[in-house]
């Protein structure tokens, strides 16, 4: 079984009423290196909040400082107990990207701070494939993969998929139902 969500940034609206009919989760961009904080994540939790979903939030990750980041990340967003944490790990702005070791000291500062979040490693299969050395995703792997929903082409267990982007967010599915990505992110299953 599969349970549709979303993932926003800043890019979109504040509200998310239209956007999160029929999905029981939303993925918001929270914060970015260690400046970086989305003046919309808080609206956009809110808004994910009221609709009944499941929150999680988004760093996305720059190479260096990472326990600035990752102290950054948790110190920034607006998490409450029960919302999923993640690294978006790809190539920035100015075409650099943190290395693996960078990317799992992130994911262990930020299971460090929040012992009691789920942590989930977000990155595209190019990233999986060609820049991964240790396939490790903290509690669960977040894959960028544009395919049917539910089908990434990779071999290596995932909870989400993310598998279109559009104009006004992205599409993912978590793998189960709405029930189990409930408990799961709260640390029942």
């Amino acid at each position: 079984m599969l349970t549709y969500g979303l993932d926003v940034s800043g890019e979109q609206s504040e509200d998310l009423p239209g956007s999160v009919a029929g999905v029981s989760f939303a993925f918001v961009k929270a914060t970015e290196g260690h400046t970086y904080v989305s003046p919309v994540q808080k609206a956009q939790a809110a808004s994910a909040r009221k609709a009944g979903r499941t929150v999680g939030f988004y760093h996305f990750l720059w190479p260096g400082n990472i326990s600035a980041q990752a102290e950054w990340f948790v110190t920034q967003c607006a998490s409450v107990p029960g919302d999923i944490l993640a690294v978006d790990w790809e190539t920035t702005e100015a075409g650099t990207y943190a290395s693996n070791k960078e990317k799992d000291a992130f994911l262990a500062a930020v299971k460090r701070l929040r012992p009691n979040h789920r942590i989930v490693l977000y990155c595209n299969t190019d990233f999986w494939f060609h820049h991964d050395s240790t396939s490790a995703c903290g509690d669960g792997l977040w894959i960028a993969d544009y395919t049917s929903a539910g089908r990434p082409r990779i071999e290596h267990p995932w909870k989400f998929h993310q598998y279109a982007d559009g104009p006004s967010y992205d599409r993912d599915v978590y793998n189960g139902s709405a029930a189990q990505l409930h408990d799961w992110a709260r640390g029942l299953l």
